[in-house]
């Protein structure tokens, strides 16, 4: 694959421009170019499987399949037959024969998510295939060579659990020839207005919430435990209950807070009621002209004055009272000089 195609797959699977992932960038790179096993090394949400389908996309490789395997969601008493395969009635239920993980990867790349979960007995015969490159399906003694690269990942610390005894150190040293530290989203919040953006890509102007400095200064201080899959959510979020909206600091606080509003004072707070009609102007005679923009800037600059005292000096509410959207209701404000009493 050459250099420029090869940028490409990085900038759409790989997000960012800090430091943190410039010099991920660098390592797929190096470790595309050669056929060993790499362990990526990260916190859950990470972007593991994107930097996994990188290193595939930039390798001799990427014409062959990529395969993904959550090794700790499979039930312990299949993991055997999804990774290699079994035949036609060799347990209940085995009612076709089916091929493996590893034989559907023959020539490409075999990804195992959470290889630090998987069954310590299967560990064992994972280490057997990959010393003999050959695969035995369940009830069959014929052995079928595989030829595929293994990526693999995990958010565990793979030392404490060798020393814990959890974790087979010899199948670590052949799953990792290659560590690759994947950054937490705390490590690269440069990315962050990046990666919204790539979020928000493809979505109708409506669907999108666009945030102000403020706001993106309040994500970046973020610690975000969930990493890339929770700004993912985040946006989401903010797209469904605020799209179209320029966001501030205190609606980015509800939204990683996954809550609504405050509502301590709507018990308080007047009921909603219709916007009454401002009492109509003398109809206009020769003496006397009516200038109608002016009497329309005036009935918008009573009713948006009305609406806020009934939201409370909240603008969204405001906004859902008027029927306008957020940001139409800031410009008019500061059109006619509107300001919320603190």
């Amino acid at each position: 694959m050459g250099s420029a195609t090869c940028e490409r797959g990085f900038a759409e699977l790989v997000i960012g421009n800090s430091i943190a992932v410039r010099r991920l960038r660098a390592m797929i790179t190096k470790v595309a170019a050669s056929d060993v096993s790499v362990l990526l090394a990260g916190p859950s949400g990470s972007g593991k499987e994107l930097v996994a389908q990188a290193i595939h996309a930039a390798s001799e490789r990427q014409g062959g399949a990529f395969v993904a395997v959550n090794s700790g969601a499979i039930p312990a008493d299949l993991i055997e037959s999804e990774l290699f395969g079994h035949e036609k009635g060799s347990f209940t239920g085995a009612h076709a024969r089916r091929t493996g993980h590893f034989e559907n990867a023959h020539k490409g790349t075999l990804f195992l998510d959470e290889i630090g979960d998987m069954r310590f007995d299967m560990q064992v015969k994972l280490l057997r295939v990959l010393e003999e490159r050959v695969v035995t399906r369940v009830g069959s003694s014929a052995a079928i060579p595989v030829d595929v690269r293994i990526v693999s990942a995990t958010h565990r610390d793979m030392d404490r659990a060798i020393a814990d005894g959890g974790f087979r150190q010899d199948l670590y040293f052949r799953l990792g020839v290659v560590v690759i530290h994947v950054p937490s989203l705390a490590e690269r919040v440069e990315d962050i207005a990046l990666l919204i953006r790539h979020f928000q890509k493809g979505k109708r102007s409506g669907a999108i919430a666009h945030f102000d400095e403020a706001a993106l200064a309040r994500l970046m201080q973020h610690d975000w435990p969930g990493n890339v899959r929770e700004l993912r959510n985040v946006v989401e979020r903010a797209g469904v209950l605020h799209g179209g909206e320029i966001l501030g600091e205190q609606d980015v606080e509800l939204l990683l807070a996954n809550a609504s509003p405050p509502l301590e004072s709507v018990d308080a707070r007047p009921a909603v009621q219709p916007l009454s009609l401002v009492p109509a102007s003398p109809a206009p005679s020769k003496d006397r002209p009516i200038d109608l923009r002016q009497e329309i800037e005036a009935i918008e600059c009573d009713r948006i004055t009305m609406a806020l005292e009934l939201a409370d000096g909240i603008v969204s509410d405001a906004a859902r009272l008027l029927t306008l959207k957020r940001t139409t209701l800031i410009e008019k404000m500061r059109k006619y000089g509107v300001q919320v009493a603190a």
